[in-house]
């Protein structure tokens, strides 16, 4: 029970640092708000249940560094439960009425108390670890960036570990002078069957006199909830916001159809004057979320392609950079002023933002719902469209799109990849039951063209009813979105969307994947709803109906590795039907290390397909061919005419790894000669 002076202290003390910690959040909130567009609270209930099934679970975190995880799953639990426990203290402390009430409730305060006393010690161990692996552990002293990557200077100068430091003490001597403020009780009474831990530490009090006892009591307890007051202004302004921010960011941010679908922007809009990113309060309110969310773990760029080899981009060092920029603007931008620094040069550089392949694995592994992969693009679109800056070599693929809807730069000619199959088109067969969408690739790669045949074969041998649109059908112009030039990929979106509106509903079989993507997820913007599938959906299809007969046993080929295309598996979640395309043929399936949804980008993503990589360490086709190698295969299968081509490109620089075909080819070959 806290005396007379000690309860008018500590209320002036926590009107003092709510005050200063509101005062901090509401300018948090309105830099949010200062983002481009708005914040999305529809299905704010189901929005709710997963956001707080996140953070209770933490099932984000736990895809990665088992060990580490599930320490932090239990440091949550137990920091969690501590709301609970503070608010119980300080009643305890304020009314003996209070407390009686508690005793009163028998049973479940025993249980309550148990659980304070259990989370105290496991709290008190996970931080002690994260305390060792941060600051302790040689790999990991610092938080590490490769050099050539553009970090803010008071990254450089330690400040993330002087906040962690700031952060850990807190939570040490929080909980820690809790815990022993149990133990000093205990000491004053008897021995606490639902305490073990403090009656464990009440050993060390033991035989001391009533008043040190009492003074011990209350250093403790200002040590603990006191502790809070002083704690409590700092926090909105340290890395560890995370703790309210990231399930917000999961409460507030876009529906998405797909991971990695983009939204259109509204060229109609008179009065917008900027499109794209050019200062942090041009991206999404969302994208700033994301900077107070957070938690600077670098597993975005344990995963991205573009960092694993060399190149200067880091996600999360973006990320980051996002968080000290707002920090360096923090009351400009809470003012309504302009924030003075560009994105581009201070959150990332120029290299860095055109080494992105759009792959969205730093989307993907996030624990706090963070999307580095939309900025970047965002950043892109107002380089193109704001400035018309982008490297030189994605101008043939922009004039290729614009004159003659391809960015192969080759003018329309007659199809000549179906010559001998009597492919018949959409006026040669209007009851056709699947519109084949070739892509342009098919119509210009000689590889994609190839695995369009095999389609075709397998369609065939199914007695599938299809057609395809031919010389009519244009590129969905995902190379100019990725590449940020919005305005050009609006026009093939519509120029498509109206093709495809003439047409009866029917289903669409894609070779590419990115072709899925944009038909599927990013065309409903323009008006096109339609019901898309990959080839290797449809061959899995024709399997269970058993409409394909089994694989030719007489032929044999010992090992097939899968490259899980970004835009098939992760995007779109297509990787069972691949498989089972592959099995079905008979052959011995063996996993790469990253695959599925884990996969590693072949790097002709982001319109990376169109102009030369950045400089690194090593080409990422080469990074993710030498992984297929390693695993032993015959036989890299790949679903994606440009992962064909990239990784083919990688197999004739090391002639003795596996060979790459397209599962189309594979089953095809496999089909009994009729």
């Amino acid at each position: 029970m806290l005396t007379l002076v000690e309860r008018v202290l500590f209320l002036g003390l926590a009107f003092l640092s709510i005050a200063a910690a509101a005062t901090a959040f509401r300018k948090m909130f309105l830099i949010i708000q200062r983002g481009d567009g708005h914040l999305h609270w529809q299905e704010i209930g189901r929005r709710t249940l997963h956001a707080v099934g996140i953070l209770l679970t933490q099932r984000t975190t736990l895809r990665s560094r088992p060990l580490t995880s599930v320490i932090h799953l239990l440091l949550v639990w137990g920091f969690s439960f501590y709301f609970l426990v503070n608010l119980v203290d300080i009643l305890l402390a304020y009314s003996l009425e209070w407390g009686e009430f508690l005793w009163g409730l028998g049973f479940f305060y025993d249980v309550f108390r148990l659980l304070a006393d259990g989370l105290s010690a496991v709290v008190l161990v996970s931080a002690s670890y994260f305390v060792l692996r941060r600051f302790l552990l040689p790999q990991r002293k610092e938080l590490h960036f490769q050099e050539n990557v553009l970090v803010h200077p008071r990254v450089k100068a330690g400040e993330i570990q002087r906040d962690s430091l700031v952060v850990a003490a807190f939570i040490l001597l929080h909980v820690g002078g809790r815990l022993f403020g149990e133990a000093v009780h205990v000491a004053q009474t008897n021995v606490d069957p639902y305490m073990p831990f403090a009656s464990a530490i009440a050993l060390l009090f033991q035989g001391m006199e009533t008043e040190p006892l009492i003074l011990l009591r209350h250093f403790f307890f200002w040590l603990a909830v006191g502790g809070i007051l002083l704690f409590l202004p700092y926090f909105p302004h340290s890395k560890h916001a995370h703790l309210f921010m990231a399930p917000f960011n999961y409460l507030t941010q876009p529906p998405r159809k797909s991971p990695g679908a983009l939204s259109a922007l509204d060229f109609a809009d008179e009065r917008r004057e900027q499109f794209g990113a050019t200062r942090l309060e041009n991206l999404e309110p969302s994208a700033i979320v994301d900077a107070f969310a957070c938690i600077m773990c670098n597993r975005c760029q344990d995963v991205c392609p573009a960092y694993a080899t060399g190149k200067e981009l880091s996600p999360s060092a973006m990320e980051i950079n996002k968080r000290y920029l707002i920090k360096d603007e923090f009351d400009r931008l809470a003012n309504g002023q302009p924030s003075a620094p560009t994105l581009l040069g201070s959150v990332l550089s120029e290299s860095a933002l055109w080494a992105c392949t759009a792959c969205g694995a730093c989307v993907d592994i996030c624990p706090v719902g963070n999307e580095p992969m939309f900025d970047i693009l965002a950043i892109r679109r107002s380089q193109v469209l704001m400035d018309g800056q982008f490297p030189n070599e994605l101008q043939n693929a922009f004039n290729g799109m614009e004159r003659q809807a391809n960015p192969w730069q080759i003018a329309e000619a007659a199809s000549t990849w179906s010559q001998g199959l009597a492919v018949p088109t959409v006026q040669e067969n209007p009851d056709f039951e699947i519109l084949f969408w070739t892509g342009c690739a098919v119509k210009y790669e000689e590889s994609a063209q190839k695995s369009a045949r095999a389609l075709v074969k397998i369609m065939q041998s199914a007695n599938v009813n299809f057609a395809v649109l031919g010389e009519e059908e244009r590129c969905t112009g995902d190379v100019a979105r990725r590449a940020g030039n919005e305005y050009l990929y609006e026009e093939l979106a519509r120029a498509n969307v109206d093709q495809l509106n003439l047409l009866p509903k029917r289903r669409i079989v894609v070779t590419c994947p990115h072709c899925l993507h944009n038909l599927s997820n990013e065309y409903a913007d323009f008006g096109g709803e339609y019901e898309v599938i990959h080839y290797t959906q449809l061959i899995a299809e024709l399997i269970d109906q058993e409409r394909l007969p089994p694989g030719d046993s007489g032929q044999s080929m010992a090992n097939v590795t899968f490259h899980d295309p970004c835009y098939l598996g992760r995007q779109n979640g297509i990787m069972d039907e691949p498989r089972a395309a592959l099995r079905h043929t008979g052959v011995n399936l063996v996993e790469m290390a990253r695959n599925r949804k884990s996969s590693f980008c072949c790097g002709a993503g982001g319109a990376q397909f169109w102009k030369e990589e950045e400089r690194g360490e090593s080409a990422v086709n080469l990074a993710r061919y030498q992984e297929a190698q390693s695993t032993g295969a015959d036989t890299l299968a790949v679903g994606c005419p440009f992962c064909l081509r990239m990784l083919k490109d990688a197999n004739q620089a090391n002639p003795a790894g596996p060979a790459v075909k397209d599962v189309a080819e594979i089953v095809a070959e496999r089909l009994p000669v009729q």
